[in-house]
């Protein structure tokens, strides 16, 4: 450890700990940081972040979201967020936003004049950036902060693993054929980070008929239970593919979602 170069892939040693760079403001304590990853994009890892904040929110914690998927940032969106973050007046502190309801936000996009504008950067930029949403942001007590981590395994979720002080991963997937590629990809990850893995959330799962409930399955039956027995880590939920969740999302609602992933919740204590 007196030797490492936090590039994990130049040893082939599984550190007993982390070395956590950076470091927060004095007056931030944060409980449980919980990351929500996937090996590939597209699997709805923003929305879980988002309904696994609001659901700790409703159990009484404070709650908190670092948006570290810089190039593609939707958190403020799902919230209906349209003010900017701040700062003090010599640079050094920034305050997060908070939603309607309480869970204090940082993303990229609380930074932007235009919400529309990209962030043509970097990977190490991009890192950095990701570090000083932790380092600079004035989170101050928080129970549980959920990073919405951008997809596969690259810089950014490398920076995250090596820098923040993360207490587990939730893996998000979808019910296609290459989900036990997807997983294994984040689950592999994570183990060589010595990060624990709460568990697997499936996503678009499946179609219940709005007549007589019967579920369909538009992407092939579920292999959830499969693989999640296959790499021993525990099932978390599934969620349907539903109108009213992508409604909420659009409309800037997400805090009035239904009873959805509430056990999820309960598994991450």
């Amino acid at each position: 450890m007196s030797e490492c170069n936090h590039d994990c892939s130049s040893c082939g040693e599984t550190c007993e700990k982390r070395d956590f760079l950076a470091t927060p403001k004095d007056s931030t304590k944060i409980g449980k940081m919980i990351a929500v990853m996937s090996g590939k994009g597209g699997v709805g890892k923003s929305m879980i972040t988002d309904i696994l904040a609001v659901n700790a929110l409703r159990k009484g914690y404070k709650t908190a979201i670092l948006d570290a998927d810089v190039t593609g940032p939707s958190v403020p969106k799902a919230f209906g967020i349209t003010e900017k973050a701040y700062g003090n007046s010599d640079g050094t502190t920034i305050y997060p936003v908070e939603s309607r309801q309480g869970i204090k936000i940082m993303s990229m996009n609380l930074l932007l004049s235009d919400d529309g504008d990209p962030v043509v950067w970097r990977g190490p930029v991009i890192s950095g950036a990701v570090k000083q949403f932790y380092t600079d942001v004035l989170w101050e007590n928080v129970d549980y902060m959920f990073v919405d981590m951008p997809p596969g395994t690259g810089d950014v979720p490398l920076t995250v693993f090596q820098s923040l002080p993360i207490d587990g991963i939730v893996v998000v997937t979808t019910p296609q054929d290459l989900v036990s590629m997807i997983v294994e990809k984040a689950v592999r990850m994570a183990e060589m980070m010595n990060v624990k893995i709460y568990g697997i959330i499936e996503n678009m799962s499946y179609i219940s008929c709005p007549h007589c409930g019967e579920k369909i399955y538009p992407y092939g039956k579920s292999k959830l239970n499969e693989v999640a027995a296959n790499f021993n880590i525990p099932v978390l939920g599934a969620l349907p593919i539903d109108e009213e969740l992508s409604s909420l999302v659009d409309k800037g609602e997400i805090e009035s979602v239904g009873d959805y992933l509430a056990e999820a919740t309960e598994a991450l204590k």
